[in-house]
């Protein structure tokens, strides 16, 4: 399709046809829209644009009907919502507006280069797709529209420039009276008109243009011709042949004689103008924007080695550090837009990101710190004096003051130039209006900010700045990791010597971690190495405000802390902004909209305001506090009194998705669960530690047991079991009544450590006594599975076996499924083989009837069991394998272990002791990670048997002491693994 918004809006389908768009909302929708192709649009800028300054209410629902008339329109594809706005997915190329700019760009181009011909053929393209009046359809987007206005008359000075180089004075006089007329302060367009007047053999009227011009600039502004057009009446005075293209005498007008040259003129080589061109330089070149002669010349104290002036960067008196794909990307996206905002929050390194990419850039560059500012008055005259523009004198005392939004458009308005502006945070509002005017009517302009919130105009690209690369707890190399290497180097400038080694990168990653990568937090740490040890900074990061508070003396006030940085974020936030913030804190990995709603009682706007003003960042449709910021935030929950409460409500929310998501992980929508609580998983843990803490063991155990399925599957062993051993630690010797099953799950959960102890042993001989073997539960299902685990059948396995088939039909169908597979077991046990082969066949039906994954596991392990003790490795192989591949699906990574275990022992009946060990290697990773102790001694076992294979007796050995130590003893599931280990013993010490 094609996209027409300069003029009324329209649509081109493939074959040219018009597409029906509608009303006008969704006209003026499509223009915001297409004036943006390919990129988002936040719903804030669509807003304003659309309705103006009085939006209906309900807006938000408003524009949500317009988007979805407009895909009705155009099609669903072409309109993509995102969490910060909306898209329209069409090439740019697509759009006139965009095409225009880019026929215009080359057209600019290809005049500088000399080439006026076809500079002349792009520019009169490009304006040709002019069809009226810009973004007609979007009646409030008035800033786009003067902005588009702007460009498309710079245009035309460029293709009138390029015809004047092609010598067509004649005819371009009458369209540049009809231009200076309509803008009579371009001096552009007047020093134009007197080279097309000159050209056609009119001096004298051409003097007349600058003589109008002067006065005019003096009587409104109080200031002077620019240089351009002062050069341009030199070279007149002086009749430069440079004026007319080159061979060709001026053109007298038809049936005259041509003007002589004045007698009066000064007689001055041109080279003597300001900014001329010299006198020799051929006609066709173009002539070149001026430099405003209030700004410093080349050459002087802001010049740059890279070219152009570099006004009010300062030399950099340390290393820039991990940041070389960020400083790509600025220069990418300056290359590409007028307006570029760097975002992030405070301490991530804005400020010296954009000096690093103003000091790339090969043209003009202005610095303005914007930070000492108190109002928004105050911008533009920063910005004034950054330019060093000084106040003009005014020797009439008639003459009308100009402001000083008037003199920096005037100054700029034929200057290319980077401006920067630097901490615009305070003054979002001020500069947002400065720069929108500024880009507007200054088309050689580029404006980069550093803000912690976005300026939110039209053309705005937004780059967000992330704290730097962090390393994982345990890297393989640290100093791969940008965070450590800033660490490393503002470590060495306060320590001579120093260096990341074996013996403190521990510490050190600990360090960067805890700040999260947050280049002033870790350069503030990394000084403190002055006077404490590596080792004494990371163990006092939990007061992390009191210990970094030795910044540098010359910086801000508000980077000279690590307090300071987040309370000067903190106070620019309004009240109910402040609330959200604090109570945001309780969360502990991110919340969603939704769940922030719930538990904060504040609206999800002020959760996407803290999110446009950097207190929190979007991440995987997850709202994220560092956890600097969220430290600071809970300071401030505390000091309002409301942690009780607000901690409460997070516990309840949290245990209402566990009530709605346990039983939903044993159906076929397991993966999402599990999905879904991955991301809640930190969260989960917080909420039973704050039951424990806070003496709600009723709540804490409901959580933990409708929690245990989730946690088992994804081998969360060791940390839970920690989590239920301190719940019944707090609960004591009392015994929540009615609340038997919970109560069983929190102690069976406390042997996942694999850590046989008499505690442990005590609390599975209470599971015994509390619950029969044949209870079934009613309110917590998994336990079905974890008690039969951890204290297997009773002496009477032909009992159990009549108590599983009396009840199993009458069962919900994943209780019915693991009946069949307990069945399967009990027969196995009994010897029974074949029975034992039909029950595990339907109990693998019944699971993946239902989708479940996770059980058909079990039983393929169960499956594949019974070959490897029938001697079928080839059948226990395979079975292992689709178990494995199963288990990765899930990312269940202590039934992977499992599975390759199983694996394993079929490659060693199958004679291929080469590749067990590598299926034994990775089983023994992977129940490292999780803390499976039964899986690991099982590994460990395997390995064992490969080296005595191998005649590696004394390796065996080893393993096989390591193995033991590992195993847990009072398990019912490990009695197998214990029994191989005891048996491969003996073999090592009788083949000694």
């Amino acid at each position: 399709m094609r996209f027409e918004i300069l003029g009324p809006t329209s649509v081109l389908d493939e074959d040219g046809a018009p597409v029906a768009l509608g009303g006008p909302r969704v006209r003026a929708l499509l223009t915001l829209l297409a004036l943006n192709a390919g990129r988002v649009v936040g719903a804030g800028q669509l807003v304003d644009d659309l309705y103006g300054p009085h939006p209906p209410d309900g807006v938000a629902n408003a524009l949500q009907s317009q988007v979805s008339r407009l895909r009705r329109a155009l099609g669903r594809d072409l309109v993509e919502f995102h969490p910060a706005g909306y898209r329209l997915v069409a090439d740019p190329h697509d759009v006139d507006a965009c095409r225009f700019e880019l026929l215009a760009l080359d057209g600019r181009r290809a005049l500088a280069a000399g080439d006026a011909g076809r500079a002349a053929a792009l520019l009169s393209e490009a304006l040709e797709l002019w069809r009226g009046a810009p973004l007609a359809d979007a009646p409030h987007a008035v800033s786009a529209a003067a902005g588009l206005e702007e460009l498309r008359l710079a245009a035309v000075e460029d293709r009138l420039q390029a015809d004047l180089a092609l010598g067509r004075h004649r005819d371009l006089v009458a369209e540049l009276r009809r231009l200076t007329a309509a803008h009579p302060l371009r001096e552009r367009l007047r020093a134009q008109l007197m080279r097309a007047l000159y050209g056609s053999g009119r001096q004298a009227e051409a003097l007349a243009v600058y003589d109008e011009a002067r006065r005019l600039l003096d009587r409104e502004l109080g200031i002077e011709p620019g240089a351009e057009l002062a050069a341009e009446h030199l070279a007149v005075l002086r009749a430069d042949p440079s004026l007319t293209p080159q061979n060709t005498a001026p053109n007298p007008p038809q049936n005259t004689a041509p003007n002589p040259p004045l007698s009066t003129a000064p007689n001055l080589p041109l080279s003597t103008a300001p900014n001329a061109a010299p006198a020799s330089a051929p006609a066709s070149a173009p002539i070149q924007p001026p430099v405003p002669s209030s700004l410093p010349a080349p050459g002087g104290p802001a010049g740059s080695s890279r070219g152009g002036f570099k006004q009010g960067l300062r030399a950099q008196l340390t290393s820039f550090v991990g940041r070389a794909e960020e400083l790509a990307q600025v220069g990418a996206r300056l290359r590409d837009s007028r307006l570029v905002t760097l975002i992030g929050p405070g301490g991530a390194g804005k400020t010296r990101l954009a000096q690093e990419a103003a000091a790339q850039e090969p043209g003009d560059v202005c610095f303005v710190p914007l930070a000492h500012v108190a109002g928004a008055a105050g911008v533009p005259g920063a910005v004034l004096v950054a330019l060093d523009i000084r106040d003009a004198l005014l020797p009439a005392p008639q003459r009308a003051a100009v402001g000083p939004v008037t003199r920096l458009l005037t100054a700029l308005a034929e200057r290319d130039l980077l401006l920067v502006l630097d901490n615009c945070e305070h003054l979002v509002a001020a500069v947002a209006e400065l720069a929108d005017a500024l880009l507007a009517s200054c088309p050689g302009l580029r404006v980069l900010t550093t803000s912690r919130e976005a300026l939110g105009i039209t053309g705005e690209s937004i780059l967000p700045v992330s704290p730097l690369r962090l390393p994982p707890p345990e890297p393989d190399d640290p100093l791969e990791y940008a965070a450590v290497r800033l660490f490393a180097d503002r470590a060495a400038a306060v320590r001579p010597g120093f260096a990341v080694d074996a013996g403190n990168a521990a510490d050190v990653v600990r360090i960067c971690r805890a700040l999260d990568g947050l280049p002033l937090a870790i350069e503030l740490a990394a000084a403190r190495l002055r006077t404490l040890s590596v080792a004494d900074v990371a163990a006092r990061l939990d007061d992390r405000f009191r210990l970094l508070t030795r910044g540098s003396r010359t910086a801000l006030p508000r980077h000279q802390t690590l307090r300071a940085v987040v309370a000067w974020s903190w106070d620019l936030l309004d009240d109910a902004e402040q609330r959200l913030a604090a109570r945001l804190s309780v969360f502990v990995g991110g919340a969603t909209p939704e769940a922030a709603e719930r538990v904060c009682g504040l609206p999800e706007e002020v959760l996407f305001s803290l999110a446009e003003k950097s207190l929190v960042e979007y991440v995987g449709g997850r709202y994220r506090m560092l956890d600097t910021i969220r430290a600071f935030c809970a300071e401030r929950l505390a000091e309002s009194g409301e942690t009780a409460a607000i901690r409460d409500a997070h516990t309840g929310y949290y245990l209402d998705l566990v009530l709605t998501a346990d039983p939903l992980l044993r159906t076929a929508d397991q993966l999402i669960w599990l999905a879904r609580l991955d991301q809640e998983s930190d969260d989960l843990e917080a909420a039973v530690r704050w039951t424990t803490a806070s003496g709600e063991p009723e709540t804490g155990l409901r959580l933990l047991a409708h929690s245990a399925c989730y946690w088992w599957m994804r081998g969360h062993r060791g940390v839970i079991a920690g989590l239920a051993a301190a719940l019944l630690a707090r609960i004591g010797d009392a015994r929540p009544a009615g609340m038997e099953e919970e109560y069983v799950m929190c102690l069976l959960v406390t042997a996942w450590t694999g850590v046989a102890d008499d505690v442990v042993r005590e609390r599975l001989a209470e599971v015994r006594e509390l619950l029969p073997i044949a209870h079934l539960p009613e309110r917590v299902e998994f336990l079905m599975m974890m008690r039969s685990m951890f204290t297997g059948p009773p002496g009477d396995v032909e009992q159990i076996y009549r108590e599983l088939l009396a009840h199993t039909e009458g069962l919900p169908p994943w209780q019915r499924a693991l009946s069949y597979s307990g069945a399967g077991f009990v027969l196995q046990i009994l010897g029974r083989i074949e029975e034992s082969l039909a029950t595990f066949r339907r109990a693998l039906a019944a699971f993946r009837g239902i989708g479940e994954r996770w059980g058909t596991v079990l039983v393929l392990s169960g499956l594949g069991e019974l070959a490897s003790r029938e001697g079928d490795y080839a059948a226990s192989y395979a079975l292992s394998d689709e178990a494995l591949t199963l288990a990765r699906e899930l990312d269940a990574r202590a039934e992977m272990a499992e599975a390759l275990c199983r694996r394993g022992d079929a490659l060693l009946g199958m004679g291929e002791p080469l590749g067990g060990r590598a299926d034994y290697e990775e089983a023994a990773e992977l129940a490292r990670r999780v803390g499976s102790m039964d899986m690991l001694a099982w590994a460990h076992l395997g390995m064992a048997e490969v080296a005595l294979i191998g005649g590696e007796r004394d390796a065996a050995l080893s393993l096989l002491a390591q193995a033991r130590a590992e195993c847990p003893d009072d398990w019912y599931s490990t009695e197998d693994i214990r029994n191989r280990i005891d048996e491969a013993l003996g073999r090592a010490v009788s083949e000694r």
